[in-house]
């Protein structure tokens, strides 16, 4: 049995789910989950699946057919993966821990389905977390005096590893732009730091209209 992931977005019109839905269906495949958002106010929806298959499904094969027959037609932003595969994750921490614990066990208990080849960090605060772990850590300091050189080596380590995204668990640094063009979209932040400088309801709301 073979599984894969499809991940949408795209301009929201009618029509999208059942074309969708019906091209997993033709190809004998049995969605076992399906998630779909739409962003009213920029008329943009989302929209995340799995399908399982009996057999082994040809990856390259039906992201050709699923392009020609449905991604087109709806000038869809999407990209469809192979469960078989175990993505590789990199883990920046800064010196809080309870989120990169929280990371850790997960990953420990095999909740998570990734490899971490490694932690970097811009402070050793947290290296003995990553040890009782058994995960390589790096202390690669950032100052304004060294970004740039930090950038680098860090861009270096995640190239060398191969790293697949990156998690920035309340990593308290800006993300230098060689980094964002080098993961574009791959990186996840589970600290959303910018939320003191918007304070009260909505922080989200407000922080989209500045």
């Amino acid at each position: 049995m073979s599984k894969i992931t499809l991940l949408i977005y795209c301009p929201d019109t009618s029509g999208i789910i059942a074309h969708v839905t019906s091209f997993f269906y033709k190809k004998q495949g049995n969605i076992i989950y399906i998630d779909q958002y739409v962003d009213v106010e920029n008329t943009v929806f989302f929209m995340r699946l799995e399908c399982e298959f009996n057999a082994e499904t040809n990856i390259s094969a039906t992201k050709d057919e699923f392009k020609e027959t449905v991604a087109e037609k709806y000038n869809m932003s999407w990209e469809m993966y192979s469960a078989n595969t175990t993505p590789r994750m990199a883990v920046f921490v800064s010196k809080y821990d309870h989120c990169l614990y929280d990371i850790l066990s997960r990953y420990k208990s095999n909740e998570l389905k990734v490899i971490i080849p490694l932690i970097i960090s811009n402070h050793k605060d947290l290296e003995q977390v990553a040890q009782n772990f058994g995960i390589p850590f790096h202390h690669i300091p950032v100052t304004a005096q060294t970004k740039e050189k930090a950038a680098e080596f860090q861009l270096e380590l995640l190239q060398k590893e191969k790293v697949d995204f990156i998690v920035l668990a309340r990593y308290m640094q800006i993300i230098p732009k060689s980094l964002i063009t080098a993961f574009p979209n791959r990186i996840i932040n589970i600290h959303h730091s910018f939320l003191p400088a918007f304070a009260g309801a909505k922080p989200y709301h407000l922080a989209y209209k500045r």
